[in-house]
């Protein structure tokens, strides 16, 4: 019930009062945000935490000015991986072998069909499926913060070649899939604040076949 309490209290801030947010309750947020599923494990993606005023004014403007982005504490940046290459697959499965300590021969079968799959794609849809990934660990991030009593605020609306640009992604072989502000609610310059939580009734949202 505790959780349950956490996510009705958290909503997505509209305005932000520039408090930082400790760094043990960040890292906390990027824990839960690491520990996310992700397919086949590979975690393709990438999290920036940008703390950086002068980055952050750079950014806000190709964010629909919003005001979370410069009064925020940290932001997180999202980026997924461009594309699936032999040596990014390989680095996860060989990363799962030493931490596991020995190797197996399913686990090897399933590498060699990945290597076979991923790489022929078109990088786009590789691309579109990565940021598919990252956005689990982003919402893990949304649900941690809610837990650690910061505020969070998804952000889809900004131009991701100029963040991409911004923060170098494309040189690192990322994109930029979603960003995430966090902080503390201005409770008096957020017309959401005290707005009552709306989603669907569960009976319209959730059908059990049995």
């Amino acid at each position: 019930m505790e959780l349950l309490d956490k996510l009705k209290w958290r909503y997505a801030a509209k305005a932000m009062n520039g408090k930082v947010v400790a760094e043990d309750k960040i890292e906390r947020i990027l824990e839960a945000a690491r520990l996310a599923a992700t397919s086949s494990g590979l975690q393709p993606f990438e999290i920036f935490v940008v703390k950086n005023q002068e980055v952050k004014e750079k950014i806000r403007p190709i964010a629909w000015n919003q005001s979370v982005i410069t009064d925020c504490s940290h932001l997180l940046v999202f980026a997924a991986w461009d594309t699936y290459t032999p040596e990014r697959i390989n680095y996860m499965f060989d990363l799962t072998n030493e931490i596991r300590g020995f190797k197996n021969e399913g686990w090897e079968a399933y590498r060699q069909m990945l290597l076979s799959t991923y790489p022929q794609k078109d990088a786009e849809e590789n691309f579109n499926h990565a940021a598919k990934q990252a956005y689990i660990a982003f919402a893990h991030a949304i649900i941690a913060a809610a837990y650690e009593g910061v505020d969070a605020t998804p952000l889809e609306g900004f131009d991701p070649e100029a963040v991409d640009e911004i923060l170098g992604l494309r040189e690192k072989g990322l994109r930029s899939a979603v960003l995430l502000p966090l902080g503390y609610r201005a409770e008096d310059a957020d017309w959401l604040v005290n707005l009552v939580k709306v989603r669907k009734p569960m009976k319209d949202l959730v059908t059990v076949i049995e």
